[in-house]
């Protein structure tokens, strides 16, 4: 094993221990931490998102803990040519944050980051902070440029990382709701805060916290094709403002296999073992309760089966989105009142920086 496989090793047990107390803490002082987390706006949010992130943003929030739900609008840039969607999209997700449940308010900021100049300030000097190495070395940028298929990569998907380090430290979220795969990205905003802090804060407090990951309960849900994680790009999604009927259609094109008794068997009937988890999210049965019941009925009755679950499931989301669509000044009054807020807590945070660097006038 590698040195660098070792240290990923390490990092991810710190992770989750980490992680683990923080998730025990939370339940008793909620206050004492601030979210952060959020979304590029490529496109309506799909069940992926709905299971995997959405529903944890609004268990947090409920529970009380301070939440900066960021629209990375500027991140769009770096390797999508979709720049003339990017206000109606940035509307789509506000859509559907709120119809998940999502209550915004003091304690509940939803903003673009390119309405919040003071935060983008801080890019130039967390860019001296980090290395062209460390930047480039980054497993998770080299895996985004691949998948991007950029004939010519910008400079903006090196510093995708740095950028991420500002949306985290300016409003000093101190945890991120992550999954593995992005650990590495927050490790180099934790490097950011160590340096900052460790370099200009040697004779005063520290500006900023250095923030730990929440790591993601529910595992990877994979696309109705079985082969990828669930992606819009990839069409294997089931969108969060399709109808039942689209639902149903969606549904009915999943991929299963050859089989006709259905088991819980997720090595070696991934694909199955998918469309049962996701009936096992919408009804909070066992996935193995779930296959003993089906038995025979094979892949149609698997298929209906999850149809139902998850029509049943999605029903009040996709009524509340009907009644936000109509409503087009509230989503606006939404993000406009969020980005205010954000401007508040980044000017704050711009002038401890200036302070502690020296640069006051």
């Amino acid at each position: 094993m590698s040195d660098i496989e070792t240290n990923s090793d390490k990092i991810l047990a710190e992770a989750v221990r980490q992680s683990n107390r923080i998730e025990e803490d939370i339940k008793i002082n909620p206050k004492k931490y601030r979210v952060l987390t959020g979304d590029r706006p490529t496109g309506r949010l799909h069940i992926g998102h709905y299971f995997g992130s959405l529903q944890n943003r609004v268990r947090l929030s409920k529970m009380g803990v301070p939440t900066m739900i960021l629209i990375a609008d500027y991140q769009v840039l770096t390797d999508h040519d979709a720049f003339d969607k990017i206000s109606q999209n940035t509307k789509q997700l506000v859509i559907d944050y709120i119809a998940a449940g999502i209550e915004p308010g003091d304690d509940v900021i939803i903003y673009p980051h390119s309405y919040v100049p003071e935060a983008n300030q801080l890019m130039v000097p967390f860019l001296t902070l980090v290395s062209n190495s460390e930047l480039s070395r980054n497993p998770t940028v080299k895996d985004e440029i691949s998948k991007s298929e950029l004939k010519v990569v910008n400079a903006g998907m090196y510093t995708y990382p740095v950028h991420q380090a500002v949306d985290i430290l300016f409003c000093k979220g101190n945890v991120v709701p992550v999954g593995k795969d992005q650990l590495p990205h927050l490790e180099i905003a934790r490097t950011i805060a160590r340096r900052f802090n460790d370099k200009f804060c040697k004779n005063s407090e520290p500006v900023f916290p250095e923030p730990h990951a929440l790591l993601a309960k529910t595992p990877m849900i994979l696309g109705l094709d079985g082969n990828a994680k669930m992606s819009k790009s990839l069409g294997n999604a089931i969108m969060l403002s399709a109808t039942e009927d689209e639902t149903a259609k969606a549904i009915k094109k999943a991929k299963t296999d050859q089989e006709r008794h259905i088991t819980y068997d997720p090595v070696n009937r991934p694909e199955v073992a998918n469309l049962l988890r996701l009936i096992s999210l919408c009804t909070h049965e066992e996935p193995e309760k779930i296959a003993e019941k089906i038995g025979d009925g094979g892949g149609g009755m698997l298929k209906s089966t999850l149809t139902e679950a998850l029509n049943e499931e999605l029903r009040p989301l996709r009524t509340k989105r009907a009644e936000l669509e109509k409503d087009p000044e509230y989503i606006r009054k939404v993000l406009l009142s969020g980005s205010e807020k954000a401007r508040e807590i980044a000017s704050q945070t711009l002038k401890e920086v200036r302070h502690a660097m020296n640069m006051e006038i």
